[in-house]
């Protein structure tokens, strides 16, 4: 663990987290209020794949669709216009929509042969994101003088570790000695929540390759589908709570290289002053 006691991060004029775990259980709560104060730097992982990692991938993928329609092919061919993806810290749209849901492309899906090779490009461009945390550590203190780091991590970060390794896992290895990794936990409450609010609102995800094999051909049998008959949506809310599941045990093995905290206790955090206290007692907890 970077830091070894509560005393050794109160003192260390340089904090440096990674946060991880589900989305909608505090990562970006405690990201922005942190950055607003003034002395921390925010490294999004997901803002890097999208503007670094997977620009090409989304781009490219605009303007297929564009080559679509007649008056726009003609545009794109003279050159008189200029397709790229917005995004923002606040707005990932395009990197889920790129991702997309696997199921019926008449419903709005991407054929499961399709979805895979996106989902591959997604693990290799979060590993890359995630390998690049130390050079941002670096950029944000010898650049923009930030003596704090904050790495925001997605949720997916713990599919693509491998817990048979232990401390050797290479992700694990690369940010436990650049970050302290902070795991954002949540109570069966928080996962009830978490899944009725994915049933409102279904988006992309990224999943573990065997997780998705898994799933794929359970919800095909169960169901008696074929892969074209498959309701986008229908597929991954079926596959949300069993995703959670599957994650629980990989952030629970990634926390023993860090910390946690409660949901409940990271809604209490108003100030970086709190969460700096937080922190210390979580170290000196583990």
């Amino acid at each position: 663990m970077l830091y070894q006691n509560a005393q050794e991060w109160l003192n260390a004029p340089h904090k440096r987290v990674l946060f991880f775990g589900m989305s909608g259980l505090g990562k970006t709560y405690l990201s922005t209020m942190l950055r607003e104060q003034g002395d921390w730097f925010h490294y999004s992982i997901d803002y890097r794949i999208g503007t670094r990692y997977m620009d090409e991938f989304i781009t490219d993928n605009l303007k297929i669709e564009a080559m679509k329609v007649p008056f726009l092919r003609e545009l794109l061919l003279s050159d008189s216009i200029r397709i790229a993806p917005k995004i923002r810290f606040d707005h990932l749209t395009p990197v889920a929509t790129y991702l997309g849901k696997p199921g019926a492309p008449a419903k709005g899906g991407v054929p499961i042969e399709e979805y895979r090779r996106r989902q591959d490009q997604f693990r290799t461009a979060e590993i890359a994101a995630l390998m690049d945390t130390g050079h941002f550590i670096d950029r944000a203190e010898n650049i923009y003088g930030y003596p704090h780091f904050i790495c925001d991590s997605g949720g997916s970060i713990c599919e693509w570790i491998d817990p048979a390794l232990c401390e050797n896992d290479p992700l694990i290895a690369e940010l436990s000695q650049h970050c302290l990794l902070v795991w954002l936990r949540g109570d069966e409450a928080h996962t009830q929540r978490l899944v009725e609010r994915f049933d409102r609102a279904p988006k992309p995800m990224a999943y573990q390759p065997e997780f998705l094999a898994r799933v794929w051909e359970d919800y095909l049998l169960k169901n008696s589908l074929k892969a074209d008959d498959v309701e986008p949506d229908d597929f991954i809310r079926w596959t949300y709570a069993q995703a959670l599941a599957h994650r629980q045990p990989l952030y629970e093995h990634m926390a023993r290289y860090g910390v946690s905290l409660c949901a409940h206790e990271v809604a209490a955090i108003k100030t970086p002053d709190d969460f700096t206290a937080m922190i210390a007692t979580a170290i000196d907890a583990a």
